[in-house]
């Protein structure tokens, strides 16, 4: 049997490049490969904290795009030895460039050139943020893959490829307890595991919720499950995607009983007005899945644009959800349901709660079909 993974496993590449950092042990150039803004950061600041002190980082750090700048004149940079601070460190975004259209020999040539004459004093550091690596590489799409590949094949060969990969959900769950615990803070297990199920395993994400929850745990030094669910965004979501399927599935019962759950944790009825924004923006967000056509979570991203997106966990679920509508007119109801319903709500109502019952018997009800199936055509959303 295959001995089970260590707490560290998924972050092995990122530390042991902290580690070359720290010791000082450096190549001329590194490629780090992936998505994974955690592990970036985390390497980004090492190479910060342990290279360049802060009064000489103007002098001394230097960002570059390859949509933007040759990389010639990135090469010619580094090479050139700096009056001002005794180490110069390089961080070359935009890699995908080096595999655009046309040649690009001359290119990994200068690299390669580069590399076997380097500037002692400098280190070159590419980002090549364009491929999403899985926990399970196995797993890796095709895409990724050929592009993971053509990186190792050319700039492997020059300096050594850092894999920023996603890790497993229970190592992550570990990490969460594990960095608790290390600031003096017990982090329930069935709390760690909803806040990285509510982030979708992102890093990076978990960590900045992780610091709020911290710092909210205060003098108690404990976060519990219902902590999450009432500080984090995205476990609120979770709740409310639920709630749509439900609407959406026309599942009066089973809509009414998700409410009744989602009001009885966190401020209750006091929630109500941020339940209605998260329903609000679910439903918008179907309607530019529906509007748009979109089959795929691939194209979902590119649907929706930032700050509009949906948490991992959700994608297929909104996919799912949307062909359950079959006209705009459906969703475009619903969002005037929601905002009535928030009117109502601003108006200091006898109950709160009824006021979203009210609006849940409204979403399921039957909406006879009026006009033509989904019209393809832009909506202001």
């Amino acid at each position: 049997m295959a001995p089970a993974p260590s707490l560290r496993a998924g972050f092995g590449p990122a530390e042991r490049f902290v580690s070359e950092v720290r010791a000082r042990k450096l190549k001329p150039a590194y490629v780090l490969a992936g998505d994974e803004a955690f592990f970036r950061r985390q390497c980004r600041q090492a190479i910060l904290d342990h290279l360049v002190p802060p009064e000489l980082r103007q002098f001394s750090v230097y960002d570059f795009d390859l949509s933007e700048t040759e990389l010639i004149e990135v090469l010619d940079r580094a090479r050139t030895l700096s009056l001002m601070a005794q180490f110069q460190v390089f961080f070359v975004r935009g890699v995908k460039n080096l595999y655009g259209r046309g040649s690009h020999e001359a290119e990994f040539d200068a690299i390669r050139d580069y590399v076997e004459h380097p500037n002692p004093d400098a280190v070159i550091i590419f980002v090549a943020d364009h491929i999403s690596i899985p926990a399970d590489t196995r797993r890796m799409e095709l895409t990724d893959r050929e592009r993971y590949e053509r990186i190792r094949e050319t700039l492997g060969q020059y300096c050594p490829v850092v894999e920023l990969a996603r890790v497993e959900e229970n190592d992550a769950v570990r990490w969460v307890v594990a960095s608790a615990t290390a600031q003096g803070v017990k982090f329930g297990v069935d709390a760690a595991r909803e806040l990285v199920d509510a982030l979708g395993g992102d890093l990076m994400l978990i960590a900045n919720e992780l610091e709020k929850l911290l710092l909210y745990a205060g003098e108690q030094k404990r976060v519990t499950l219902a902590d999450v669910e009432t500080m984090v965004l995205a476990a609120k979501q979770r709740s409310v995607f639920e709630l749509t399927d439900a609407i959406s599935a026309r599942d009066r019962a089973r809509a009414l009983e998700i409410l009744q759950a989602m009001l009885a944790t966190g401020a209750g009825e006091e929630a109500a007005i941020g339940h209605l924004y998260l329903l609000a923006k679910t439903f918008r967000q179907m309607l530019v899945v529906a509007e748009k056509n979109v089959r795929d979570t691939r194209a979902l991203w590119q649907a929706l644009w930032p700050g509009f997106r949906v948490p991992p966990f959700a994608a297929e679920d909104l996919l799912h959800q949307a062909r359950r509508y079959k006209s705009r007119r459906d969703f475009t109801r619903a969002l005037r349901l929601i905002a009535r319903a928030d009117l109502d709500l601003r108006s200091n109502p006898p109950s709160k709660r009824l006021v979203l019952e009210k609006l849940i018997l409204d979403l399921t009800a039957e909406n006879r079909p009026q006009g033509p199936v989904f019209e393809q055509q832009r909506l202001p959303v």
